[in-house]
């Protein structure tokens, strides 16, 4: 009898528990904000941490001031590009003629994918479409301004979703709902976004095919800024996404759909390109950069110095990943699908970084301090460790944390190096780590050396 009375509580249990878990799976949300925004995160997206973004289409022809190539040229009538396509160009030249010569001749994407690998990428984001309308696949209502009709003859999107998914990386779809010179759009723009014609012949249509043809786990959406989400029937999207599309159950997305939602509404926060929070934010986030500083699309002209060099690339990651963001890092193909050298370097040294430091970055979470007051030194914690990421190494050999708290148990450790760091601590500099004295050469990275410490608070 005893027995029996005890079972009940833990039926009762069980009973709740599935009913909470059938609630969740046959949740539907309403096309409204609060609706929409109230839908987890899949939590694949916070585990990831470091992903790759890569901007690629017609406007790595020119190859020449950035990927707003065209809008620079015939939107804004910049004197350079003017000048630019008069030196190198005959009469009558239009942006459509560099189509044909979009190739993408060495396009491998099993080398691409290889490549983003072993940078330790755990997802990667392709423009499918940018603000030049030329779709990377054979969009039904994109004809002949499309990679199959035009310059490749190829499906991009498709052969570079087969090749991560052999590696179990993610792939993420950047998608520009608005295109500068589309007559609907320009009509719309005209009526005040009163009108929906290119909503409803292109940006829709569009962003449908692309879930249904190739299942993405990420929409990265763009283009949004002109015009409110009510104009691009943003929710009634995101509600089918989230109900009935096939990928409704993963599938992670931004907050760029509307000139009224960044860092309002959506999935995860982009905010602004280049995004810096100063403090923990309370949403999750997103920080996109790129490793050419003054172009998203490959450049023929950059310099050295537009270049970002290895440790600014990991200084950002690891301030990025303490502050609870991910840390997507762009570069920009060629046309006929290379990734330039410069490119696969810095690709590379992030991931020889992480394969040492990854433990501190994958599935971490903030810990309750950020930072220490000199920024050169980052937290992050996995349940009961910390790990402290020290950006430049003490003359002395000794790092100085003001913010852990030891107890009995404490004990820290490097990564990349087996033996237990000596440590001390003292009521006016906190707690002091002996680090290992060895050459440079010998360290297990280069720069932003990791400690890990356990029996701390």
């Amino acid at each position: 009898m005893k027995s029996r009375v005890m079972d009940v509580p833990l039926l009762l249990l069980l009973v709740l528990g599935s009913a909470e878990s059938a609630f969740r799976a046959h949740r539907r949300y309403t096309p409204d904000w609060p609706s929409v925004d109230s839908r987890p995160l899949p939590d694949w997206f916070d585990k990831a941490k470091f992903g790759v973004f890569v901007h690629w289409g017609v406007f790595s022809v020119p190859a020449w001031g950035s990927e707003w190539f065209w809008w620079h040229w015939k939107g804004q009538g910049s004197p350079d590009y003017l000048r630019f396509m008069g030196d190198n160009f005959p009469p009558g030249f239009s942006y459509a003629d560099f189509g044909p010569q979009f190739t993408a001749h060495f396009f491998d994407p099993e080398n691409w994918a290889d490549l983003f690998q072993a940078s330790g990428a755990k997802y990667v984001v392709l423009t499918a479409k940018h603000h030049e309308g030329f779709t990377n696949w054979p969009s039904p209502v994109s004809w002949n301004w499309n990679s199959k009709d035009v310059g490749p003859h190829r499906d991009l999107v498709g052969e570079l979703g087969t090749a991560l998914r052999k590696r179990n990386i993610r792939y993420g779809l950047y998608h520009s709902l608005f295109e500068w010179f589309h007559p609907l759009y320009l009509l719309d723009k005209k009526n005040g976004f009163k009108t929906q014609h290119f909503v409803t012949a292109k940006t829709m249509p569009e962003l449908y095919d692309l879930v249904n043809r190739y299942k993405p786990d990420l929409i990265w959406s763009d283009g949004d800024w002109e015009s409110p989400d009510t104009y691009w029937n943003s929710t009634d999207f995101l509600s089918w996404l989230y109900n009935d599309s096939p990928v409704k159950d993963e599938v992670v997305v931004n907050d760029r759909w509307g000139a009224n939602c960044s860092c309002q509404h959506g999935g995860y926060y982009n905010c602004e390109d280049r995004f810096k929070p100063s403090s923990l934010p309370d949403h999750k986030w997103e920080m996109c950069s790129t490793i050419d500083k003054r172009s998203w699309g490959y450049r023929r002209n950059m310099m050295m110095s537009d270049i970002a060099d290895e440790a600014e690339i990991i200084s950002e990651l690891v301030q990025t990943v303490s502050l609870g963001g991910n840390y997507l890092l762009n570069i920009g193909p060629t046309k006929d699908g290379l990734i330039v050298p410069i490119f696969q370097e810095r690709l590379l040294a992030v991931g020889k970084w992480l394969s040492i430091s990854g433990e501190a970055v994958y599935a971490s979470k903030p810990w309750r301090v950020q930072s220490e007051k000199n920024a050169s030194v980052w937290y992050t914690s996995k349940e009961s460790v910390v790990y402290a990421i020290f950006l430049h190494w003490p003359e002395n050999g000794v790092l100085n944390l003001q913010s852990p708290k030891t107890t009995s148990s404490a004990q820290i450790t490097m990564l990349g190096i087996q033996k237990d760091l000596k440590w001390s601590t003292n009521p006016h500099d906190g707690l002091l780590i002996y680090l290992p004295q060895l050459p440079p050469s010998a360290l297990p990275v280069e720069f932003a050396w990791t400690v890990k410490m356990t029996g701390v608070e």
